[in-house]
């Protein structure tokens, strides 16, 4: 397996995700995600819980050390991983999330995409894309890592399956920064949307 060149973004994105609500669940149920251009068939994404929020029994911490390409590593603590949720997301080309963040560590795993590139992940603090392939899976230390992702193929959608840990009993699972940084994080990182 070669490793992935990060490159700086240059794709512009064709399709985007427009609700604040992105991949909330709340009393266990998936609310609406998104809204698609005018006259589209699919949502841009589309996000299926395969697990409501699960509770652990038992006194579980986690401890995850990442070391994404050109980053320095990051120790992830996590003193209560007791409530997890798994969702299976599908992105539709060119599609992309918004700038947002997780209230804890999500493992996210490519699960189908377009061999020539699934998934790009761009960290906010560097604009770096960062590829990866169907096959491959990363590390999203949630918190204040604030980042996008979108799918860079123009015919192939892109399936993530994503284990969210320590996640609050309510609320969202996808925490999106507000309208304002979300532009600014556009322009200085060069996305189009």
């Amino acid at each position: 397996m070669q490793a992935n060149t990060p490159t700086t973004p240059t794709t512009r994105i064709t399709r985007t995700v427009a609700a604040v609500g992105l991949l909330a669940l709340a009393a266990g149920a998936l609310l609406a995600l998104t809204t698609g251009p005018s006259g589209a068939d699919e949502p841009p994404i589309t996000a299926e819980p395969l697990t409501q929020r699960h509770t652990f029994p038992d006194d579980v911490a986690v401890q995850v050390r990442d070391r994404p390409d050109h980053r320095s590593t990051e120790v992830i603590n996590l003193r209560d991983a007791s409530h997890i949720a798994v969702v299976e997301i599908t992105i539709q080309p060119g599609a992309a999330f918004p700038w947002h963040t997780h209230p804890g560590p999500v493992l996210a795993a490519v699960a189908e995409g377009d061999e020539d590139g699934a998934f790009i992940y761009i960290y906010a603090d560097d604009c770096v894309e960062r590829p990866y392939e169907v096959g491959e899976a990363f590390v999203d230390p949630g918190g204040d890592n604030v980042h996008m992702a979108y799918n860079p193929s123009d015919t192939e959608e892109t399936v993530v399956i994503a284990t969210f840990l320590g996640v609050p009993p309510e609320g969202g699972l996808t925490l999106p920064v507000d309208a304002e940084q979300g532009a600014a994080l556009d322009e200085r990182c060069g996305i189009e949307r």
